[in-house]
C-alpha cells in the first residue's frame, strides 16, 4: 500500500486527518497540510502543541489520512525534537513557500510522522 498511497497523495495540496478525540470518543476529522518523505507523510500543527488535533494524536495515536480516493490507517508518532521538528518544517517551506508556511503556522515546536506503509 506505501508506494499506491504516496502516488495518491504526490500532488494534493491536503489531505483529511481523522482522529479520536481525547475527550468524546468521537472521530474528528480536519483538512491539513502534509509533506511526504520516504514512506512516511509528516504533519505540523497549525497551532503547535496546543492544536486539539494533536493532543487527540498524543491521547491515542490511531490516524486515518485520505484525499484523491485513497485511505490510510496508521499509528502517528509525534514529533518534539527541535531538530526533527525544523526538518519537517523544512519541507513545508519547499512544498507551500516560506510565506505562506510562516503565516499560516505561527509555531513549530511539534510535528506528527504517520507511516504509510
Amino acid at each position: 500500500m506505501s508506494t499506491e498511497a504516496m502516488d495518491a497523495f504526490t500532488h494534493e495540496r491536503e489531505v483529511e486527518i481523522t482522529v479520536t478525540g481525547r475527550r468524546t470518543g468521537r472521530q474528528i476529522s480536519h483538512p491539513v497540510w502534509f509533506v511526504q518523505e520516504e514512506q512516511s507523510m509528516f504533519l505540523v500543527p497549525v497551532s503547535g502543541f496546543d492544536s486539539d488535533w494533536y493532543k487527540n494524536v498524543r491521547r491515542t495515536p490511531v490516524i486515518r489520512v485520505s484525499a484523491n480516493g485513497t485511505a490510510v490507517n496508521s499509528t502517528a508518532t509525534t514529533i518534539d525534537d527541535p531538530d526533527r521538528v525544523d526538518h519537517v518544517v523544512s519541507l513545508f517551506r519547499e512544498k507551500y513557500g516560506a510565506d505562506q508556511v510562516e503565516d499560516y503556522y505561527p509555531r513549530h515546536d511539534v510535528a506528527v510522522q504517520v507511516p504509510l506503509g
